[in-house]
């Protein structure tokens, strides 16, 4: 019975009340009261859905937001293919590095799920801000923000970001679009307070999904993050990178792998790229060239973690384990700028039975479903740490955090299993021929970042950008790119935007440049 048919049941009873209350007014009021006791008798549990939630707890929604954070194939597809370490040779939706094409249905995954994470997040911090119970929920969420902004403005540029989030609580439906300069220095503001104010002494927050409640796990992964975001202004603001750099070595940075920032995935809680590989999408993807070509001259042993060739495959049933050999000597990279009718000659010309004998990221392990996702490592910080300290922006020798950084990314592979585990012997013998060396430091500092970033697509694209390094040939399919540019620089915005949001849109593209993928962002100067 709705509110509406009670009103009415009262206003007739109440009517017919003052007519008789000579005669019956105890019997009316009494039939009034019993009427509507009736009628509101289980009236909430009837109109209330049994499955549906009154309340979201915040600290779900943080680990929504950390959930959905890890990259689908598409994400994955977007990055690792334009820095050339894994492409589709497929065309169609999906096809973005390997043709450089401007493919807006599938780039914008790195949109639509940041500003999904977004919406949880800004709910978080209005939920918590003003409760000292919540107060480490908060500068989590805070930390975990940044997070989520760095990866939407590094793949677009300006983005909205001082409103965003705001729909539900403010009414803002048309969001403004942040310079990408004023994003960044937010961002290292917002992880320089929320590190800081991340205390043991408040109430722990134990069911979050990244660190158990693990505050000083917390505090080292945001200025560790801090660092990251710090070094993306190398060369656009040097002064401000030093600046926060100095801050967040001062604050504590990741100490082991034990710090690394993960999602575990479990058979109940599959790893989204795993699941694609093991879908039907494996035979679409392979890895590049050049990167099975680094790994293999330089004797890596990463290269027999991550790759797999089904020698002699002829179609997509010979990819099966009979055919499988992961000897890093028989991993062959297939070139970029081919698609699936192409690359038919070129293969002949190398000796294979046909494309599907190029190596791939191997789906029973690396890519498996109950792989972990790393969003920051141990390894990485390690590095960034190395050209910091080549800058003179940190105390330390570059040579011992170059080497801590190959070392620590070695080791992680472990992380995906016992088949992937890397002995001590051989990654002794690697960092033995592999010193830094004078006069080199940037390029092997970045190319180690670069193999330290392999499936990190996002991460890996970044710091290509930002450093110059690896060095890569160019992609001889040139697609959607202008004459000035050899790289994609940034993904074009969902065609959404230019519809629903249009003068905030526009006024982003004056200020930033065409909405192009070879549109250079605020920190990526040549």
């Amino acid at each position: 019975m709705s509110n509406s048919d009670l009103t009415i049941i009262a206003v007739f009873t109440h009517t017919n009340c003052i007519k008789m209350k000579n005669i019956h007014k105890f019997g009316c009021v009494l039939a009034l009261i019993l009427g509507l006791c009736a009628c509101d008798k289980g009236f909430d549990e009837l109109n209330t859905s049994p499955i549906a939630l009154g309340s979201v707890s915040p600290d779900y929604q943080l680990n929504q937001a950390i959930v959905n954070a890890s990259p689908g194939l598409s994400q994955i597809q977007g990055g690792t293919s334009i820095v050339k370490q894994q492409a589709r040779v497929f065309t169609g939706v999906g096809a973005l590095g390997n043709f450089n094409t401007d493919g807006r249905e599938t780039s914008s995954s790195n949109w639509n799920t940041g500003y999904q994470n977004i919406r949880n997040l800004v709910d978080v911090l209005t939920k918590t801000q003003e409760d000292p119970t919540k107060a480490n929920l908060y500068n989590m969420t805070r930390i975990w923000r940044a997070f989520s902004f760095m990866i939407i403005t590094d793949s677009y540029g300006d983005i909205p970001y001082s409103q965003a989030g705001l729909g539900y609580s403010e009414g803002v439906v048309k969001p403004v679009y942040d310079p990408q300069e004023s994003i960044y220095r937010d961002i290292l503001n917002e992880l320089d307070q929320a590190a800081s104010s991340l205390n043991i002494t408040n109430p722990v927050i134990t069911t979050d999904i990244l660190y158990k409640g693990d505050i000083d796990k917390w505090k080292r992964f945001g200025y560790s993050l801090m660092l990251r975001a710090a070094m993306r202004l190398s060369k656009v603001d040097p002064e401000t990178a030093k600046k926060y750099v100095s801050i967040a070595v001062s604050g504590g940075l990741m100490q082991s792998n034990d710090d690394n920032s993960m999602l575990i995935h479990t058979s109940d809680f599959p790893n989204a790229v795993g699941s694609s590989l093991n879908g039907g999408q494996s035979y679409y993807q392979y890895l590049v060239e050049d990167f099975v070509s680094y790994l293999k001259d330089n004797n890596d042993p990463r290269l027999a973690s991550i790759a797999v060739r089904y020698v002699g495959a002829k179609g997509i049933a010979d990819q099966d384990e009979a055919h499988a050999d992961r000897s890093p000597s028989v991993q062959i990279g297939m070139p970029m700028g081919y698609d699936n009718t192409t690359i038919g000659p070129i293969a002949d010309a190398a000796g294979l039975s046909s494309f599907y004998a190029y190596s791939q990221l191997d789906r029973t392990r690396m890519g498996s479903p109950t792989a972990p996702v790393f969003f920051l490592t141990y390894a990485q910080t390690q590095l960034l740490l190395a050209e910091a300290a080549y800058r003179g922006w940190t105390s330390g020798s570059p040579a011992t955090y170059f080497a801590n950084g190959i070392k620590a990314d070695m080791e992680r592979y472990a992380e995906y299993g016992s088949n992937t585990s890397i002995n001590e012997q051989d990654i002794n013998s690697y960092l033995s021929a592999h010193p830094l060396q004078a006069g080199h430091e940037l390029e092997q500092i970045n190319t180690q970042y670069w193999v330290a970033s392999y499936l990190n697509g996002p991460e890996a694209w970044a710091n290509f950008r930002r450093s110059g390094y690896p060095d890569l040939p160019p992609n001889p399919l040139r697609g959607d790119l202008g004459p000035n540019e050899d790289f994609m620089r940034r993904f074009g915005y969902p065609e959404s935007e230019s519809v629903v949001n249009k003068d905030n849109y526009q006024q982003a593209v004056s200020r930033q440049g065409p909405d192009r993928i070879d549109t250079r962002i605020w920190w990526d100067k040549k």
